[in-house]
């Protein structure tokens, strides 16, 4: 993959560089500022880019609203959010364009190389990778959604780990289920919150965003 790291404390950017290399994947440019980070992701178009949320010139949240100009600009860029803070305006609004490749992770609770990779890897696929922990903060300060209510509390539970990016599989191994029967749950949760399977939208990705947006 072609990657853009955008960070501005230089160990962790550098860090963050040779682990990608380490996994054969190309940094294609690296940023320290907002501006730059907008600037490097139109220029260089990543199949994927992670993004720090507070960066210079104020040290607020530069690198998610570059993140936001971006994709408003390449709709259905994917870009991984790494930070120390969940911004839930801006998180809301980095989700709403409805096209997937989104992560959005706590520095905190990335334990291992490969969990970081992988998650990298499922966003630039187009898909979700979200912490638990920016779910319940999202989910926390959502308006009621009345698709959502009619999900049953299993169905919650699937939706939940879908989010994170979870396969059928891996969810059925942390539910201790069947992955036939997360295959059941899914399709029923689809048909509850009007997802159709029409063979052009990623159906689980639509399905996360109608969870963690509430519309």
């Amino acid at each position: 993959m072609r990657i853009v790291v955008a960070e501005d404390l230089y160990l962790l950017r550098d860090g963050m560089v040779r682990l990608v290399e380490a996994f054969g994947h190309q940094v294609v440019a690296t940023a320290a500022t907002g501006p730059e980070t907008l600037d490097v992701l139109l220029r260089w178009r990543p199949d994927v880019a992670i993004v720090d949320v507070r960066m210079p010139p104020t040290s607020s949240d530069e690198g998610l609203r570059a993140a936001i100009a971006a994709r408003r600009e390449l709709p259905g860029l994917p870009v991984l959010i790494l930070s120390q803070y969940v911004e839930q305006l801006y998180a809301r609004e980095l989700l709403a364009d409805g096209a997937g490749g989104i992560g959005y992770f706590l520095k905190e609770s990335v334990f291992d190389a490969d969990q970081f990779i992988d998650a990298l890897q499922r966003v630039a696929g187009g898909g979700t990778a979200m912490d638990p922990a920016v779910i319940a903060k999202l989910l926390s300060s959502g308006a009621s959604n009345r698709r959502l209510e009619r999900l049953t509390e299993r169905e919650h539970s699937v939706l939940g780990l879908m989010a994170e990016g979870l396969s059928n599989q891996a969810i059925g191994r942390r539910l201790f289920l069947s992955e036939s029967a997360i295959s059941k749950y899914t399709t029923s949760l689809f048909g509850k919150l009007g997802i159709a399977d029409d063979g052009d939208k990623n159906r689980r990705v639509l399905a996360v965003l109608a969870y963690l947006n509430n519309p």
